[in-house]
């Protein structure tokens, strides 16, 4: 028997959602449950030596594939985070019955970090120095992209970083994914733009602007300010960014990402490793997990669990 879907959402969510590209925050965790899970989890979050990419070469001593990418795959808190039916109900409401989690990030922004650049993202192709797309949709898709579920694992504010959206972009791309980003860490946190200390991790996304001269429209941002354990959807392709951290609290943001996507949709069809930030790690432990369906394709690889929480990938 099919379980209810007790947080799907209404018809009127989804059409906000197609409107805007994004809905939300809905509650996920009371603030003092999150700070607890935070707080049970940190150790396990600092021991790298349990991720997948934990063998990766790096080129310029950079961690942050290890440190950062798929840690649900071998945290358990993480795991079932992925799979909470607050966020499930409502991803597969918008995308249908069968959905999978294909990648989850950690994004912390500390005291005096820049924003993170303004950017779109349809098949994260562009830090990848093979250039493969990540994700590839079925060629009569009507639209590309994923949707991420961005869950404030702490406060997030205007002044230690939180998210910034413009309603409505998410329907066309502004950039060029097959165009290539430099990656440079000596900029982090060195660059102004627009008047605001702005960044992607060494990366300036600016270079896949398809017009190099335009710029987004900033007056239509509206500031995504979430209380610790709330969580928000909106698509990969909506144009979005994230404060500079003011400094004037000491405490450091922490947001988690888990992207979601059905099951039509191939996963690193072309690419047998993560060519990021400066590194490289094999996808071998790599594999997509199934949170509400079935696979009816057969051409992604899928986790399960194992007697420690760590997930394997199903050939």
């Amino acid at each position: 028997m099919a379980r209810t879907k007790s947080f799907a959402l209404t018809a009127e969510e989804v059409e906000q959602f197609k409107q805007n590209g994004y809905i939300g925050p809905f509650d996920l965790y009371p603030q003092e449950e999150m700070e607890e899970n935070l707080r049970q989890v940190r150790p396990k979050l600092l021991r790298t030596k349990t991720s997948i990419y934990s063998e990766g070469r790096t080129e310029s001593g950079n961690t942050n594939l290890a440190a950062s990418y798929d840690r649900h795959l071998d945290v358990d808190f993480l795991a079932e985070h992925i799979a909470r039916p607050e966020i499930v109900d409502r991803v597969s409401s918008l995308l249908g019955p069968d959905t999978l989690c294909w990648r989850t990030e950690l994004f912390p922004k500390y005291p005096g970090d820049e924003g993170t650049d303004w950017h779109q993202a349809d098949n994260f192709s562009s830090v990848d120095g093979a250039k493969h797309p990540h994700i590839v949709w079925p060629e009569d898709a009507e639209f590309g992209g994923t949707i991420t579920a961005w869950t404030a694992f702490t406060e997030a504010s205007v002044e230690n970083g939180c998210l910034q959206f413009i309603p409505g972009t998410h329907t066309s791309m502004n950039y060029d994914e097959s165009k290539t980003m430099e990656y440079d860490p000596e900029i982090i946190n060195q660059k102004d733009k627009d008047g605001v200390k702005r960044g992607l991790f060494g990366y300036d996304f600016r270079q896949l602007q398809k017009d190099p001269d335009w710029r987004p429209d900033e007056s239509k941002a509206v500031s995504q300010v979430m209380r610790q354990g709330q969580f928000i959807l909106f698509w990969s392709t909506l144009m979005h960014a994230s404060h500079p951290h003011s400094g004037a609290t000491d405490q450091m943001r922490l947001g988690f990402a888990s992207r979601y996507l059905p099951t039509q949709v191939q996963v690193y069809p072309y690419s047998d490793e993560l060519h990021e930030f400066g590194a490289r790690a094999s996808l071998d432990k790599y594999g997509c997990v199934l949170v509400s369906g079935e696979d009816k394709y057969g051409h992604n690889r899928f986790a399960e669990s194992t007697v420690n929480g760590y997930r394997f990938p199903v050939h």
